[in-house]
């Protein structure tokens, strides 16, 4: 990854961490490179395409940074393992969504079929844990497992809700702790290389911030910008998943709660996204998100960690709900 394709908050830690970051960062990305690389055709073609999107590599920049400077090598595996469980899950939601696009660019679903996606996303979950398969690599393999099973946990509970515009506040939390925060509570733990009297406090950290990052994205979807977003505005409600946006807007406007979703277009989904704007339900989410993370960083200061180390964990979080703001 170029240093102009580094996106925020990534650069502004790295600036703030001096040389070892960076360092660690690109090994991290040319490991996923490697590993992508050493698959058979067609795989390695469907997994480099997932790969080559980019994105914001939130989750390893979370594990090097609370694993620290002395970390070594099973930091880095962490880091390259947790990154490539996220692409696997983007992959499979591709292919519950029938998605055409991700981050701007044609899904692996929308390019080679429902059969080849499914197994790119199972070749990158089986790719991540042989990285772990390392003799005491018995506490990282563990918490990438739990991860992944509360990952699968909030995706058949989104289904479950699908279309359902009765869901309520607590459980869409619900399922945003497991579909989103349980891989940022995993990333400020798996790359250290033994539990300390700081850990409650960093899966503190990394579940607020996680939940923060799913009611950004939530608001994303109906506000947009699509150029930045890499994808149309409503997606979600094209695919019957109710947010909190919706939730909110639909206290403030109960015609919205009787809109029949399946019945949505590409048009009329943008329609209902004007409609939720104009409730000011996104803004309020947006404040939600804001004082998670406002809770995410003052927890922290209860933690024993170096100043230095609170300042840069400060500064993802806050590139956390910061987002094309």
């Amino acid at each position: 990854m170029s240093g102009s394709e580094i996106p925020e908050p990534v650069t502004a830690v790295t600036e703030l961490a001096g040389a070892w970051l960076p360092v660690r960062l690109t090994e991290v990305e040319q490991r996923l490179r490697r590993l992508v690389g050493e698959q058979r055709p067609p795989l390695a073609g469907d997994a480099a395409s997932t790969l080559e999107a980019g994105g914001k590599r939130m989750r390893p920049l979370l594990v090097l940074l609370c694993a620290g400077p002395g970390a070594g090598e099973d930091a880095i595996r962490a880091a390259t393992a947790i990154e490539l469980v996220h692409m696997a899950t983007l992959v499979h939601d591709d292919v519950l969504d029938a998605a055409p696009l991700r981050r701007g660019r044609p899904t692996v679903v929308a390019t080679a079929g429902r059969e080849r996606a499914l197994a790119t996303g199972d070749l990158l979950f089986s790719r991540a844990f042989a990285l772990l398969a390392e003799p005491g690599s018995e506490r990282a393999v563990r918490a990438l497992a739990q991860a992944s099973t509360a990952l699968a946990q909030g995706e058949l509970a989104q289904r479950q809700d699908a279309f359902d515009l009765g869901v309520t506040t607590e459980r869409y939390l619900y399922r945003c702790e497991l579909k989103t925060a349980a891989l940022f509570e995993c990333a400020c733990v798996i790359g250290r290389e033994r539990p300390g009297p700081e850990e409650a406090a960093l899966l503190a950290f990394g579940r607020q911030i996680g939940l923060a990052f799913q009611l950004l994205d939530d608001v994303l979807d109906v506000l947009g910008p699509p150029e930045r977003t890499g994808k149309a505005r409503g997606t979600d409600l094209l695919d019957g998943t109710v947010t909190l946006p919706l939730i909110r807007a639909i206290e403030q406007d109960p015609e919205l709660g009787r809109i029949d979703l399946r019945a949505l277009d590409e048009a009329g989904a943008e329609q209902v996204c004007d409609r939720i704007a104009a409730t000011g339900a996104p803004e309020q989410v947006r404040a939600e998100a804001r004082e998670r993370v406002a809770l995410a960083k003052s927890g922290l200061e209860q933690a024993s960690l170096p100043a230095e180390d609170l300042v840069m964990l400060a500064t993802v979080a806050d590139g956390v709900v910061e987002r094309y703001s």
